[in-house]
């Protein structure tokens, strides 16, 4: 069973029961799954060992209920909440260029992208000419110069494809340059903190020692087995060092190590957030209303902006068919969530974080065995199913 504790609420009970085929069936090592029901908590389980390489019958450290892991691309909501929240302050206007804010954006044909192309990945800049070192994908000032003077690949605003490590930049420097403040500052003071959240994108020294290590997995294939093939053009799309697809998941090559303390310090707010499971759920359980008698931080306006469809059909990165609203993946075979009107965010290798506005459901994933795949991870997908049978 992974030494699986913590509490489901009544009716939950099968949340419960996938979680544990996770680590019976589906090779997990160490994970934790929170859900939020109408601002109260309803699941919050977690199990395995801290570290992935850990072993409980050996007295390595268990994971538990403040243990915090990199949750990659599941950061991107964050970071959309934030630029969602300066426009729904006036501070930020989403159908004005970028160029508005950040001048030097406005080079090489870029000067036509809105605030709201960034948000959809309709901005055109997916990938770099030539990628960035780990250290300089680390500095926010080189790495924004090097993409405000990148050509786009496409028209921006005529085709969508998955900014996955640009979108760190785009999004930070524009947080940055409205407000003033570090984008991982900003995220701190406006939403992590007042919310009591697990979660940062920058993570402070204080709270390095919660968050374990994190590492590839591999499980048996088959019914309800880990492994999952991808389709081949997919597969090739991956391997082909000169396709769209490379390119913007390499855009910093090599890749940084996850497990390195000054990669998880940095703000890399399309990658290298930290959260519990939690600090996740809780926080798009805040995005469509109270928490603990805390204000929501979305207005019913500024939930349906972000789930309003903005960019749907094949992905000039992701090849296959995606849908995204404003920042956030929605409904969809590439990344089924609760139900038609969720939104949120994989992280590749597992994480997963969305609300369902109509059912009042919050939900947060994450663990330190990283699947191959970028979306859709058959250990998140069993418990949303679960979920949604609860």
């Amino acid at each position: 069973m992974g030494g699986v504790q913590g509490t489901v609420a009544d009716g939950f009970e099968a949340v419960r029961e996938a979680f544990v085929r996770n680590f019976d069936e589906r090779g997990e090592r160490g994970a934790a799954v929170t859900a939020y029901r109408h601002g109260r908590k309803v699941v919050d389980l977690w199990g395995g060992t801290k570290d992935v390489d850990g072993d409980l019958a050996a007295g390595d450290a268990p994971w538990g209920p403040g243990t915090a892991q990199v949750v990659r691309s599941a950061t991107k909501g964050v970071a959309a909440a934030a630029l969602l929240l300066l426009h729904q302050r006036g501070e930020l206007d989403l159908d004005a260029p970028v160029g508005a804010y950040w001048p030097e954006f406005k080079a090489r044909g870029k000067d036509g992208v809105l605030v709201r192309h960034v948000l959809a990945h309709r901005a055109g800049v997916p990938a770099l000419d030539r990628p960035l070192t780990p250290a300089e994908a680390l500095d926010p000032d080189l790495a924004a110069a090097v993409v405000a003077a990148q050509a786009p690949f496409w028209e921006p605003g005529a085709d969508h494809g998955y900014h996955a490590q640009t979108y760190s930049w785009l999004t930070g420097e524009l947080v940055r340059r409205v407000t003033g403040k570090a984008v991982g500052e900003w995220i701190d003071t406006e939403i992590a903190r007042p919310l009591g959240l697990g979660l940062w994108v920058g993570l402070p020294e204080a709270e390095a020692a919660r968050v374990g290590r994190m590492g590839r997995i591999e499980a048996p294939a088959g019914p309800g087995g880990l492994r999952v093939r991808p389709k081949r053009n997919v597969a090739e799309a991956y391997a082909d060092p000169a396709s769209l697809t490379s390119r913007a998941f390499g855009a910093i090559d090599p890749l940084p190590d996850e497990n390195d303390p000054a990669y998880r310090a940095a703000a890399l707010p399309a990658s290298n957030g930290v959260a519990t499971a939690d600090g996740l759920a809780r926080f798009y359980a805040a995005l469509i209303g109270e928490v603990d008698g805390r204000e929501r931080l979305f207005t019913p306006e500024t939930v349906e902006a972000a789930r309003a469809e903005a960019s749907a059909g094949p992905d000039r990165v992701l090849v296959v068919p995606t849908r995204f609203g404003l920042g956030y993946m929605l409904h969809g075979g590439a990344s089924p969530l609760l139900a038609p009107g969720s939104f949120g965010h994989p992280g590749r290798g597992g994480a997963l974080g969305f609300a369902d506005p109509e059912s009042g459901t919050a939900f947060g994933y994450v663990t330190n065995g990283m699947n191959k795949g970028v979306t859709a991870d058959p250990r998140a997908q069993a418990l949303v199913r679960a979920l949604r049978e609860a």
